[in-house]
């Protein structure tokens, strides 16, 4: 089936003012009773390029060469960069190291509130490693199949704010200084946005927030000092094509009403073996929420054979059975050293897979 899909047509509950490729192809997929498939498999690629991350993450064209390398091996339905939670921090000033083989992190570092007032003056859309990530997506929009999604990633609201400030001094705040966390939280959203915007503009067709260190919060603080924030990201794209996902990595089953409440499009869950147990998830979630997940990156496609990983991929479609709207992917990005043929036995499953 080709064409587009009317926007009448989106799950009740969606409501957008242009339509969005990401669902279009969701709702393909669901009509023509298969499942979008979708890897979270952008270290991997390093492999496939003979590039390294250090490389790929500061020069956009080795990055695009990853991207390209997956796109030819593997022909998934969405494709990310390398997942980097440093860029935003980064681009606004604080400490940060290279590894050679290792992604970039964010090192812990005196930080004061009135930090903010000058980092706030600091114009990020000019920062040359965010432009190399923003480059990438602007090549993987002209470079890539267009049937591949563009995805980006974005750090979440909370998650920048913790490594702002440490990610213990962040968890302390929620109950001792709310008011300053929500001013950094809002200053982070404010950077974030930013990023957002130059990303659409480049041509993404899916932003994921990822907010690992808002695993360790409870439900309500969760809603205030992640989701609330979200929800301001999710307002700034609702006039656009792009949808948006939602990232936390562990057991999030205690956050994943929360998380539905922030307007997001879809949710993108971490293993069973992590605690998630997604076919509950879609019990307690409104229908129109796209879950996204979730085999365990260090489970069978790490270290089984492709009969191991194809057993365990049909029976995750099979559990997920009675969802209408659900994305097969990895539960968070694959380790570099995953084998080549056990992540085609995931798509071959996935693509041989009939939904009933």
């Amino acid at each position: 089936m080709t064409g587009s899909i009317e926007k009448e047509n989106y799950p009740e509950g969606i409501s957008v003012a242009v339509k969005k490729p990401f669902l279009e192809a969701l709702l393909r997929a669901h009509e023509e009773k298969r499942r979008l498939v979708a890897p979270l498999v952008g270290f991997p690629g390093l492999t496939l390029a003979g590039t390294s991350v250090k490389l790929a993450q500061q020069n956009y064209g080795e990055h695009f060469k990853v991207l390209k390398a997956i796109a030819d091996t593997f022909h998934p339905d969405a494709l990310f960069p390398l997942m980097d939670l440093s860029v935003e921090a980064n681009a606004i000033g604080r400490y940060t190291v290279f590894p050679k083989d290792e992604s970039a992190t964010v090192v812990k570092d005196e930080f004061r509130l009135h930090d903010l007032a000058a980092a706030a003056q600091v114009d990020i859309s000019f920062d040359t490693r965010l432009l190399g990530y923003v480059e990438t997506i602007k090549m993987m929009s002209t470079g890539l199949p267009p049937a591949v999604l563009r995805g980006a990633y974005v750090t979440g609201p909370y998650t920048l704010a913790a490594l702002l400030m440490g990610a213990d001094d962040a968890a302390t705040a929620t109950v001792t200084r709310p008011e300053m966390l929500h001013e950094i939280c809002s200053f982070a959203t404010g950077k974030i946005q930013q990023y957002v915007r130059l990303m659409i503009a480049a041509g993404a067709q899916l932003v994921c927030i990822l907010e690992p260190s808002a695993v360790m919060l409870g439900p309500d603080q969760f809603r205030e000092f992640s989701a609330a924030y979200v929800r301001r990201i999710c307002e700034g794209c609702k006039r656009t094509a792009v949808s948006t996902v939602y990232h936390v990595c562990g057991n999030s089953m205690h956050l994943v009403e929360a998380m539905s409440s922030s307007g997001v499009d879809a949710l993108s869950l971490d293993s069973a073996e992590a605690g998630v147990d997604l076919p509950v998830v879609a019990q307690r979630i409104p229908e129109h929420i796209v879950l996204v997940g979730n085999l365990s990156p260090t489970g069978s496609i790490l270290c089984g054979q492709p009969d191991d990983v194809e057993k365990d991929v049909i029976h995750l479609l099979r559990e997920m059975e009675g969802c209408s709207y659900f994305v097969l992917s990895t539960g968070c990005d694959l380790p570099q050293e995953t084998p080549v043929e056990n992540i085609r036995a995931f798509m071959r499953a996935g693509r041989n897979y009939v939904v009933g």
